[in-house]
């Protein structure tokens, strides 16, 4: 098989497996509600505790995170010879996109952090971890959750590119932190006017 035809089937499984609504399904489980029709209408964890409360935000954030993980690390694991790291970062891309306009959701979905965020400790267990701290403590002094996302993703690209990996992988933090920075602008709109809803008070 081809490159090209290997980097169209990983995409997309990749979506496919990105597609999958976790914040929704937990919410409609729980309370029978369709999470998309509460708040922001996002099926990410932030939006899934404005529903179900802190312990439910920790639990979609970390399951999005492994959905963002499991492509990445598949791909990583039973391809060999990408030095350039090209099919790992379609992986990588296609879940982003997945969560965000999941098939299974008429392409309404979530705001793609947490998937993102996996997606960055598959490529670099190392990125990945230094990100979740900025985000944690930004989110944690700010107490706005975008504000911990958005920063975390401006820093991303530098992380990448100092820390030696393959150009791909640097280029890919780049489009995601585009690519989830755009899905944000309500919230940055929000916060410009000073009504963005807070994680904690």
């Amino acid at each position: 098989m081809t490159v090209f035809g290997l980097m169209i089937i990983i995409a997309l499984i990749s979506y496919l497996i990105g597609s999958i609504p976790t914040g929704y399904i937990i919410v409609k489980l729980k309370t029978g509600e369709d999470i998309r029709n509460t708040g922001s209408g996002s099926t990410g964890a932030t939006n899934v505790k404005r529903v179900l409360g802190k312990k439910w935000f920790f639990t979609v954030m970390i399951l999005d995170a492994i959905k963002g993980m499991i492509p990445v690390i598949l791909t990583k694991g039973f391809v060999s010879g990408d030095t350039w790291g090209l099919l790992p970062v379609s992986a990588a891309i296609m879940v982003i996109i997945g969560h965000s306009k999941p098939v299974f959701l008429n392409f309404k979905g979530g705001k793609s952090v947490a998937s993102g965020i996996g997606t960055l400790y598959a490529l670099n267990p190392f990125t990945g971890l230094i990100l979740t701290l900025i985000w944690g403590v930004i989110t944690w002094v700010s107490k706005y959750v975008s504000i911990g996302s958005i920063t975390a993703l401006i820093i991303a690209p530098f992380l990448m590119y100092f820390l030696n990996n393959p150009p791909a992988y640097t280029l890919y933090a780049i489009i995601a932190a585009i690519y989830i920075i755009y899905l944000h602008r309500e919230n940055i709109k929000r916060l410009i006017k000073g009504n963005e809803n807070k994680v904690r008070n």
